[in-house]
C-alpha cells in the first residue's frame, strides 16, 4: 500500500525516470523485429507502449499508479495511437491473455520488494510466447544491497528462458550497477 501512495505521490510531478525517451536498445529491437503482441510491465507514463504502437505493435501496458496510467491514456490520445493500457499490479496475477512476442521491463522488476517477486515472474512466464523476447532493463547487485536483481535470481531466469544478452553498465543518474538483459521464451514447464 505505501508503495502504491509513493508512486502515485511522485507522478504528481515527472519522476527522473520518465525522461519521455525511448531507450535505444528498445529502438534497436524495433528496427529488427517485425511487429506483434507487445506487453510493457510498469509502463508508466506510456512513453514505450507509445512507441510501439507507433512501429506497428500491438501495444499493452500495466502500471499500479492510477497517476501514471491516466498520464499514459493522455499521451497516446495525443499521439493519436491505440493502446490497451490498464492499472494492474504486476506481482499479481495480471487480467490479459497470453501470448506476447515482446515483454518489456524498463526498471520495473528491480523495483519490486524480494518477497513478491515470484507473482511477477509467474506472469512473465504465463504471457511470453514461445520464441518470444522478454527485455529487461534493472539494477543488479552483488551483496544484500536493495534494489537489484541478485545472482540467484538473473540464473533463476535463465534456466527458465534463454539469455541472448547481456550487457552491463551502470545508471549514471544514481550511481548504480545495471543490465540490459534480452531474453527468448523456450518451450518447457515453468515451475
Amino acid at each position: 500500500m505505501w508503495r502504491k501512495i509513493f508512486y502515485n505521490l511522485l507522478y504528481l510531478g515527472q519522476p527522473r525516470w520518465d525522461t519521455g525517451l525511448s531507450p535505444p536498445e528498445l529502438n534497436e529491437f524495433i528496427d529488427q523485429h517485425q511487429p506483434g503482441r507487445a506487453l510493457d510491465l510498469g509502463c508508466g507514463t506510456g512513453t514505450n507502449v507509445i512507441m510501439l504502437a507507433k512501429h506497428g505493435w500491438q501495444a499493452n501496458g500495466v502500471d499500479f499508479t492510477p497517476r501514471a496510467i491516466a498520464k499514459a491514456r493522455w499521451k497516446a490520445r495525443q499521439a493519436a495511437v491505440q493502446v490497451n493500457l490498464r492499472v494492474a499490479d504486476v506481482s499479481m496475477p495480471l487480467p490479459l491473455d497470453p501470448p506476447f512476442d515482446l515483454i518489456l521491463d524498463i526498471g520495473c522488476l528491480h523495483s519490486l520488494p524480494v518477497s513478491i517477486r515470484p507473482g511477477y515472474y509467474s506472469n512473465l512466464f504465463r504471457l511470453l510466447e514461445e520464441g518470444g523476447y522478454y527485455l529487461l532493463y534493472a539494477f543488479t547487485r552483488t551483496d544484500d544491497e536493495q534494489p537489484g536483481l541478485s545472482p540467484k535470481e538473473i540464473q533463476y531466469l535463465s534456466e527458465r528462458i534463454n539469455l541472448l544478452s547481456r550487457h552491463d553498465g551502470k545508471d549514471t543518474a544514481v550511481g548504480r550497477r545495471s543490465s540490459w538483459f534480452t531474453y527468448q521464451g523456450k518451450r518447457q514447464t515453468y515451475r
